[in-house]
């Protein structure tokens, strides 16, 4: 399965002119959830033919704030009422003393960290009746670090007990931003725990920098590193292909679908072929 965000921006010629072909939709619930007239009623247009994938902004998993828990009831109730099959979120914070930052800031790689966010995830999980899918989340510089990013990712999930989003292009991002090794990375990572998988486009603003942007084609060497991650995942799992801006005509989005699947497919087969 290869889907595509369900975007104002193209959402009639989407529904209408069969020039985009994904196998699901992804939208963020905090956009949706209150939403009525025309929209809501072309989101049922789109929920009747497509399965639905959430993908949250507000969560703040890493904030020192407490949950908002009128805020989950309302994510809970959007969840069971479009049959949602994943409620992914953000490995990040977005808020503090009750002020929405507007941003995804990475959380401090430290184990007061990795037992703070374990254990909020864990309540979220409780409250909603369903796991949590965390995405591991661009950055560009690290905050009071104590640990390697991959220790830290590890440990939350271990303790957490929840499922992983790999975003391809993140971790690309990151390791050209922080020097390490894409591959490895992806390698330490416990592939049993990706139930999803981001895949999207980003600006080199400079020799040394990596900007994380949604709004630029999927390069070659994060196809590359796709496929590597195809190949040690050895299952399938759904892949969204992200563009949030500088929203191309929908055959060039649907060019980018069709590789993600001849990838997948490729690296399927010549895994189970290896296996046998």
């Amino acid at each position: 399965m290869v889907g595509i965000g369900f975007r104002r921006d193209f959402a009639g010629e989407f529904l209408e002119s069969g020039k985009l072909t994904p196998d699901f939709i992804e939208v963020a619930p905090e956009n949706w959830i209150g939403i009525g007239g025309y929209w809501m009623k072309e989101f049922r247009k789109a929920l009747e033919k497509y399965p639905l994938f959430t993908h949250g902004l507000s969560l703040s998993i890493g904030s020192p704030d407490e949950l908002d828990f009128g805020f989950l009831g309302k994510i809970k109730s959007f969840l069971d009422e479009t049959g949602a099959q994943i409620y992914s979120e953000h490995l990040s914070f977005a808020k503090c003393d009750n002020a929405h930052l507007y941003d995804l800031l990475p959380i401090p790689f430290t184990e007061d960290a990795v037992r703070h966010v374990s254990q909020r995830i864990k309540t979220v999980q409780e409250f909603l009746e369903r796991r949590l899918t965390i995405e591991i989340v661009s950055y560009y510089t690290p905050v009071a670090a104590e640990m390697k990013e991959i220790d830290f990712v590890n440990a939350i999930l271990e303790e957490a007990d929840c499922d992983l989003l790999l975003d391809v292009n993140n971790v690309y991002v990151n390791s050209f931003n922080h020097h390490y090794d894409a591959r490895k990375f992806i390698s330490q990572l416990p592939m049993n725990r990706v139930k999803y998988i981001h895949m999207a486009g980003h600006q080199q603003v400079s020799e040394d920098l990596i900007i994380d942007t949604h709004g630029q084609p999927i390069i070659d060497p994060v196809y590359e590193l796709f496929e590597f991650t195809m190949k040690r995942l050895g299952r399938d799992v759904p892949v969204l292909l992200e563009r949030d801006f500088n929203i191309p005509e929908l055959e060039e989005l649907q060019q980018e679908i069709n590789m993600l699947r001849e990838i997948k497919t490729r690296s399927l087969v010549k895994e189970h072929a290896y296996v046998a």
